[in-house]
């Protein structure tokens, strides 16, 4: 069945998913400058016009591109829960350490980090941006705590796992600027032992 034959709302759904899909690999091959309607519209293979029906306005689309990539990665990891319940010990939080930082070092960071740096300069963009972040972000942490198999009630497991979860994002810097994967992986493991140490 080609696009043509699907049935209308289901067509614009696709078209809408491929702006997004778009906009996320514009963002972080071209950043924010280099990533204007016109360029997403035409690697999604839509017209502009097409682009501006299903967003109004560039941080329209953006925001909404990081959100529903953030959902998609969100959906993928919270995937992974029943595999990782069946670990116990060091190699569940191993799996579940490694995990959360491919999260936070993949195209997905990247085209986040260009929103950030964009909405630093745009109190507009800048609200839209903070009020996604601060709900990705507790995803994420709840996201940790259930793959981690940690109860934050206990005395300072809230703390350590919200620190891990910024030397993730340190980890997802460091990558922007060099292949990091071996310094990453030994990452990994030190903060596997630390986690295991405190849950």
């Amino acid at each position: 069945m080609d696009a043509l034959s699907l049935p209308k709302q289901d067509r614009s759904r696709a078209t809408r998913r491929r702006l997004l899909e778009a906009a996320i690999a514009c963002l972080a091959e071209h950043g924010w400058a280099g990533s204007t309607v016109s360029v997403v519209a035409e690697r999604a293979g839509v017209s502009r016009g097409a682009a501006q029906h299903h967003f109004r306005t560039r941080e329209d689309l953006f925001t909404a591109a990081v959100e529903y990539v953030a959902e998609q990665r969100s959906a993928a990891v919270r995937g992974l829960l029943p595999q990782v319940q069946l670990i116990t010990g060091p190699a569940r939080t191993y799996l579940a350490v490694a995990q959360l930082v491919d999260l936070c070092t993949g195209p997905l960071f990247r085209a986040a980090l260009q929103l950030w740096v964009a909405a630093a300069h745009d109190d507009a963009l800048r609200t839209r941006v903070t009020e996604l972040e601060a709900r990705v972000g507790r995803e994420v942490h709840r996201m940790a705590l259930e793959l981690l198999g940690a109860d934050e009630r206990h005395a300072g497991v809230r703390e350590t796992v919200q620190g891990f979860l910024d030397m993730c994002r340190g980890l997802g810097l460091a990558t922007l600027l060099t292949d990091d994967s071996a310094r990453r992986d030994r990452v990994v493991r030190h903060w596997t032992g630390v986690l295991n140490d405190l849950l």
